[in-house]
């Protein structure tokens, strides 16, 4: 009777628990039995592992096999553990120094030729593997995903074969090290591109500077898209914290590509989304639209089209940057601090309020149009404004506005300013920070309370505006909010009922 155990990673939302591949080798009638909770992807992992180990030239054990994953009330899911399985087997049957299998954590996919395939969450499972002082064999191909986590030795490898080599000391496996450049080249749509729309770049701006909600209304072809597209490019690179963030959310997904290092991540979903897409969900949770935009931007182009369903489960992550997946058997959080920038037309047919163009919609189909965004959302988006139909001579001339470089620059001097100051972008503040960091002077206090007055503001819309006149004095370097950084707040607090 001969018993091996080998470790491995599960994955359970953005943490990678330890499992614990117990293989056991007994006399009888030639059998395989796997238990542990495992999906249907892991049970067909006797068929994939029984031909990796014949094409790998082993010898396939004709006994009585039996495979425990424990803990046995953790649900299993994909082929992340047929190489821990095939190790668990070729070391109960000592065709491989099972003394070797202690030190090392193990994850990946087996092909029929014994080749290794990648898997998702390959980081999580080496951050893991790095705390319990273990390295991790991972794929070749999760090499430079998982080596991103710098603490934990990443030992890649090609095919069963080489694992087996390494284990038993005939060919040791060499370490890979993640060589990614300090800093990411930005790339993507430059704004000076755009032609006109000098409010709604102004607005990109300001919403750029706080990472504060964005909604751009107006008539079909107005360029609300393009400039939407051009707010990654205004964003400052993450951090090292920030990226590995998002690199683990995104390698949840098969995601990641490390020439992305550092970038913002940007998410544009089809409105034909569900709110399982928008939000993360399924059997086994996965993260949504809004999670894999985390540190980044979400773009929800023609917002209505939506359905009301997924909108309003918006509504909870904008405030705490956070999304619960909740399940009949498993719970999982995922981080969701998300910039949203949206766009819509004014009606149905897009051409309400146009110069030119006749708006074919009665009142009543306006009103519903626009009844698909509820209040309460709309009473989170803290910048709301109009991009309308360019004049002629201006469609016609050349592009004369500013750079994205530029831009940035200012971005970047505006949101040092707030780290400084208190550690977070203006749009995370909370209300006592916002008490003690956005107290206005006395106009601009004036000026708010005939806001309040005559645009009949909820006490969330109060505290978004002076969120967003802190960012506006924060790009003109004023250390206080005065009456002209808080009419423009206050004047994209404006929604196009109002316009």
């Amino acid at each position: 009777m001969s018993l091996a155990l080998v470790h491995a990673r599960a994955l359970d939302g953005m943490s990678a628990p330890a499992v614990t591949v117990e293989a056991h080798l007994a006399n009888g009638l030639p059998g395989f039995s796997l238990v542990g909770l495992p999906d249907a992807e892991v049970r067909e992992a006797r068929e994939r592992v029984r031909a990796a180990v014949a094409t790998s030239q082993f010898e396939y054990p004709q006994r009585r096999i039996t495979v425990n994953l424990a803990p046995a009330d953790l649900p299993k899911e994909g082929g992340r553990f047929d190489l821990p399985i095939a190790l668990g087997i070729l070391a109960a049957s000592r065709q491989v120094d099972g003394a070797a299998l202690a030190h090392h954590e193990f994850v990946g996919e087996l092909s029929l030729s014994g080749e290794l395939r990648p898997v998702r969450g390959a980081l999580a499972a080496a951050l893991r593997a790095g705390e319990a002082g273990r390295a991790l064999v991972v794929p070749a191909a999760n090499a430079a995903e998982a080596a991103l986590a710098r603490h934990t030795t990443v030992l890649p490898a090609a095919s069963l074969l080489e694992v087996c080599a390494h284990l038993n000391g005939h060919q040791a496996l060499s370490p890979h090290h993640a060589e990614l450049p300090p800093l990411a080249q930005v790339a993507g749509p430059d704004l000076a591109e755009v032609k006109g729309q000098h409010e709604a770049r102004r607005a990109l701006e300001v919403a750029a500077a706080g990472q504060h909600s964005l909604l751009m209304y107006g008539p079909p072809g107005t360029g609300k898209s393009m400039l939407a597209r051009r707010l990654p490019g205004l964003l400052p690179e993450l951090d090292e914290h920030q990226a590995l963030a998002c690199a683990a959310l995104q390698s949840l997904d098969r995601g990641f590509d490390p020439a992305t290092w550092r970038q913002r991540p940007m998410r544009s979903p089809h409105h034909s989304a569900s709110v399982a897409a928008l939000v993360g969900g399924g059997s086994n949770p996965r993260p949504g639209e809004i999670s894999l935009a985390h540190n980044g931007v979400l773009f929800l182009d023609e917002l209505p089209e939506f359905d009301r369903r997924a909108l309003e489960a918006l509504r909870e992550p904008l405030e705490t940057g956070i999304v619960t997946v909740s399940r009949a058997r498993r719970r999982v959080v995922f981080p969701a601090h998300f910039q949203l920038v949206a766009t819509m037309n004014p009606c149905p047919c897009g051409y309400a309020g146009h110069p030119v163009r006749r708006c074919t919609c009665t009142p009543d189909q306006v009103a519903r149009y626009r009844a698909r965004l509820s209040g309460p959302l709309l009473d989170r988006i803290d910048l709301r404004v109009e991009v309308p139909v360019l004049d002629q001579d201006v469609l016609m001339a050349r592009p004369a506005g500013e750079a994205s470089a530029a831009v940035r620059e200012r971005v970047a001097r505006a949101q040092a300013l707030q780290h400084k100051r208190q550690g977070v972008p203006n749009s995370l503040l909370d209300e006592a920070q916002v008490e003690a960091h956005c107290r206005p002077d006395d106009a601009a206090a004036a000026l708010l309370r005939q806001a309040i007055a005559r645009l009949r503001l909820s006490a969330r819309a109060y505290h978004r505006i002076l969120r967003v006149a802190r960012t506006v004095a924060d790009l003109a370097g004023a250390t206080r909010i005065d009456a002209a950084h808080m009419a423009e707040a206050v004047q994209y607090r404006r929604g196009f009922d109002e316009a």
